[in-house]
This record gives C-alpha cells, structure tokens and sequence, in this order.
C-alpha cells in the first residue's frame, strides 16, 4: 500500500507527538530487532524509531529497508528518527474509538 501525499501528512501530525518505540543501536537492524519493530507496527500501526549515532546505516536507507522487509510505509525520516506505518486491519476498532497509536 502506498499513501498519498494526504494520508501521509496527516500521518505526520500524528506522528509529532509520538515519542519513538524503538530504539536502534550500534548492533543495527537484527533479526530481533525487525521482529520487535513488526510487532509495534501489528499493534500501534504508526510507530517512531530512533537511531543511536553509532548505526552505521543513514537513517533514510534505514527506513526504506525496513519498511520494504516489513511491508510497511515511511511516513517520515527527520535526523536520525524515522516514522513508520503499517495498516493492522485486524486491529479491533470501536466506531469514535482513538486510533491504535494514541492508545
């Protein structure tokens, strides 16, 4: 799924007062750490994730990579802190309810 530039500002807005989930550090992007990230996404579909200044990776490859492996959407890459989306539609959603990520 690709978003538009719409759904993807409004991800963005969103996304500002998040604090980041997930942590990289000079390990990088193991298999541990994907699994981690996967399972944010799964259940707060829009998740921030910050860089240690010791990855070696640059954060915008970084967050390409990861969401090619994951399926899911960059929404953002400001420094060294990227934003990721990845809809859950099993995630139960109440009608009025907030979405997961403010929860």
């Amino acid at each position: 799924m690709t978003l538009t530039s719409r759904e993807r500002a409004a991800l963005r807005a969103e996304a500002h007062h998040l604090s980041p989930i997930v942590h990289v550090g000079h390990q990088g992007f193991t298999p541990t750490l994907l699994q981690t990230i996967d399972d944010a996404l799964r259940t707060h579909e829009l998740v921030k994730i910050a860089l240690a200044r010791t990855t070696d990776v640059k954060p915008k490859d970084a967050s390409r990579d990861v969401a090619e492996q994951l399926g899911a959407d960059v929404v953002q890459t400001i420094g060294r802190t990227c934003t990721l989306y990845r809809e859950n539609p099993d995630l139960k959603r109440k009608a009025g309810a907030l979405p997961p990520w403010r929860s």
